[in-house]
């Protein structure tokens, strides 16, 4: 008599499986500051600088006073993707089946941070028509994206980066636009009509995301709140994601809720912040 063949689940194969899909590039691990830790709290503390004053020879001077300013976040914002498969489906549908589900969720987590990222666009600078315009400065504004100025956009974010001080945090990490794939598409078609090697790589190849361009690195996304893109500084917008369930698979294959089959739940708890010392080089993009 044959005997039945077991179905085996492998935890090790499904977080491999997650893992890699976890590891493929996104742009929040580009743009963001990604910091991995099992604390509650994220701190960034800040200083207000003492006064630079003005001396005379032989006069007595005061001293001047500073105030330190903890700034912090709570991570508890939390996503999870829980997946069941029915005993039958499981011995049916086969490993590679099982291992693209894996897939799936790493890519859904990955998704989930960086629509959180984008998400968090009302706590950045706002920029606005006004800003290209020589009208208001952090304008709301929305601007409606065209191959005509595009490069005025692109041009005047990094005005605002300077302006805001943020020159040398500029030129120490760099900058970067997140575009909405229409905006995208304007931004190719301007490189393809201008310049000499920019645009005949443009023509042959297209612009391909994290394409480097007049200073700062393009990305194009449909994650994107609606109308809004986001720019400035890169590293700025911090990013904590609690090691412990990051990357973490958990299986039950005892039947979870006296239903016959497995569950395989992936999840991750995380918090995104805008510092208030650097908000002003973090910029949320209005347009139409």
């Amino acid at each position: 008599m044959a005997t039945a063949l077991n179905t085996i689940v492998y935890k090790e194969d499904w977080v491999e499986k997650l893992q890699e899909m976890l590891d493929e590039p996104v742009f929040w691990k580009d743009i963001c500051r990604v910091e991995y830790a099992d604390t509650r709290l994220l701190h960034n503390p800040y200083l207000t600088d003492p006064a630079v004053q003005t001396n005379s020879r032989g006069t007595a001077y005061t001293y001047s006073t500073f105030t330190e300013t903890d700034d912090n976040v709570t991570i508890n914002q939390s996503k999870i993707v829980p997946v069941f498969i029915d005993r039958a489906d499981l011995a049916q549908s086969g490993f590679m089946r099982q291992m693209e589900i894996a897939e799936r969720q790493g890519v859904l987590i990955n998704e989930a941070l960086e629509s959180a990222v984008y998400a968090n666009h009302a706590n950045m600078t706002d920029f606005g028509s006004g800003d290209i315009t020589g009208g208001s400065v952090a304008d709301t504004t929305q601007i409606t994206v065209s191959t005509t100025n595009i490069d005025d956009i692109i041009r005047h974010i990094k005005r605002v980066i300077m302006v805001a001080a943020g020159g040398s945090l500029f030129s120490r990490n760099g900058g970067f636009v997140v575009w909405r794939p229409a905006d995208f598409e304007k931004l190719e078609a301007f490189m393809q009509a201008n310049g000499f090697g920019t645009a005949d790589t443009a023509l042959r190849s297209g612009a391909k995301q994290g394409v480097e361009y007049m200073g700062l690195t393009h990305y194009a996304s449909n994650l994107l709140a609606a109308n809004h893109c986001i720019a400035g500084v890169k590293k700025v917008i911090h990013l904590g994601v609690l090691k412990a369930t990051y990357g973490q698979i958990m299986v039950d294959d005892k039947d979870p809720a006296s239903t016959s089959g497995i569950s395989v739940v992936s999840r991750v708890d995380y918090q995104t912040k805008v510092w208030n010392n650097t908000k002003a080089v973090t910029l949320d993009i209005n347009v139409a």
